[in-house]
This record gives structure tokens, sequence and C-alpha cells, in this order.
């Protein structure tokens, strides 16, 4: 990690921090989910690094780029990222999303376009109506408030007993990067999001979908957004939930770069 590039660019009136392995190679840009930051795709970058490009950056109120009052709904995180791939001149990259970061991706490239090469989401926030307002009424806002009074050693610990199968790099990572991310973005959560089913109807690349095996988006859900879109793929990975990236990134790795390849 310390070879790669840590780089800014200025897009949307705001400045998005990214880290980025670089070399004339074609490029992958990761979006996090909220509470995340670019850093914590190190694992799966990694495993990218050899044959691409890859370009990991920050969203707006994570990580190192700015945290404005406002703008933090997905049409806002979807122009930053269609305003990265065209500040950095990334030739049609392979967009790729998890969590927010995966609802952030389709919405992006729901758009038409022609910026990106490829998809890929891995268990993308693509919850009904009644899911959202569950969400938005429970208290994850107010645990992160918490959390931000914590020491990193404390949120290192409590993430160490909660997910005893995480790597320590990546549960430092997440540690630090919730403690960047703030409390404006949880804006994000607030109903209405975009409908997914218009948004997977109007994408035009091709498209991968990864899921675990207790995921937000079902085995059922993902089968019906292929039937309302041919280029969607399905792949399962067992034994992981919502946090597949880090439960499970060698296994996510090995289907992204099988995926990756076929596009060309």
């Amino acid at each position: 990690m310390a070879t790669w590039i840590d780089g800014t660019c200025d897009t949307n009136g705001i400045s998005i921090h990214y880290l980025r392995t670089g070399g004339a190679k074609p490029p992958v840009v990761l979006l996090h989910g909220l509470i995340g930051s670019g850093a914590c795709w190190t694992p799966l970058a990694r495993a990218l690094e050899r044959e691409f490009d890859v370009v990991m950056p920050d969203a707006r109120g994570h990580g190192g780029s700015s945290a404005p009052e406002h703008g933090y709904r997905y049409d806002d995180l979807a122009s930053d990222a269609v305003g990265l791939i065209r500040g950095l001149d990334l030739a049609r990259p392979v967009l790729l999303g998890h969590s927010m970061g995966g609802m952030t991706a389709a919405v992006a490239a729901s758009r038409g376009e022609g910026i990106l090469r490829g998809l890929v989401l891995v268990d993308p926030t693509f919850l009904s109506p009644e899911r959202q307002r569950e969400v938005h009424e429970s208290d994850v806002a107010e645990q992160h408030r918490r959390a931000l009074e914590l020491q990193k050693s404390e949120l290192v610990a409590q993430a160490r007993a909660r997910h005893p199968r995480r790597s320590p790099e990546i549960v430092d990572l997440q540690a630090e990067a919730r403690l960047k991310t703030c409390m404006a973005a949880f804006d994000v959560l607030t109903p209405p999001n975009p409908d997914y089913r218009s948004v997977m109807s109007a994408i035009e690349v091709p498209t991968l979908l990864v899921i675990g095996d207790s995921p937000v988006v079902t085995f059922e859900m993902a089968t019906e957004l292929r039937s309302l879109n041919p280029r969607v793929r399905i792949e399962q990975i067992q034994d992981a939930g919502h946090g597949l990236p880090f439960e499970q990134p060698e296994r996510l790795g090995e289907v992204v770069v099988s995926f990756l390849r076929e596009l060309g």
C-alpha cells in the first residue's frame, strides 16, 4: 500500500480523496459503503492491482474527502463518482460498489452516459420502502454518534469481538474509517432511495451482482433483477453476510477478476 498513489480530485464543488494502484492497465473504481473508506478496499485492491489500475475514492463525508453540510443522497454520490472518473480521465472503467457504494454505482451506471465498461455490485443497498423506513428510524446514526466519542483502540476491540473472522488489518482500517465519517453522511439513509428495479432496468453494461448467503439482496431478489435485465450475472458466495468484502476477500477477488477478464 505504501507504493500506491495518494491523491485528490476536485469535482462537484468538493475534493475527493483517493488511493490508486496506478499503471497502464484497465481502470477499476471501487466505491465503499457507509462509514467506510477507500482504504477499506485494500485486500481486494491487492488481488486486482497486478492486472488493473484500481482507484479507491473516499465518498463525501468520509475519509479524507470534503464533508459538506448537505448533498448526501444517492444522486449526489453518483455524480461524485462520475465526476471522479472524468476528472481522472479514466478510460471506460469498471465501477464496483458495496452496500451504499453498490447503490451509488448502480445509479451512476443507470444514467447511460457511456463512460463505463462494466459494473460489479456487491450486496448493494436495494431496500424496500418499508425497510428503508426501518433503517432510517433505527438508532444507527446515534450509534455512530456514540462511536465518534471513542478511541480507535476501543472501536478495534469492539469490532474484533463482533467480527472475529475479519483480519486485524481490515478491522483497523474500518475503525479508522468510522472515526473519519461525519454525521451528515447518514443523510443517505433518508427515504426514498432510488427505485432499484428502475435503476437496474436502465443499466446497459455487463453487470455482476455478488451476494452472500445472508445478504441484503436475497437470491430471489437477484433472480428478479436478472429477469429485468439480461446483462445481470449472479454470483453467490457462501459463508458471508453483508460484510462480504471483509469476510471473504479472497473469494470475492476471484469472482471479480474472472468477470473483469471476460470483459476484455
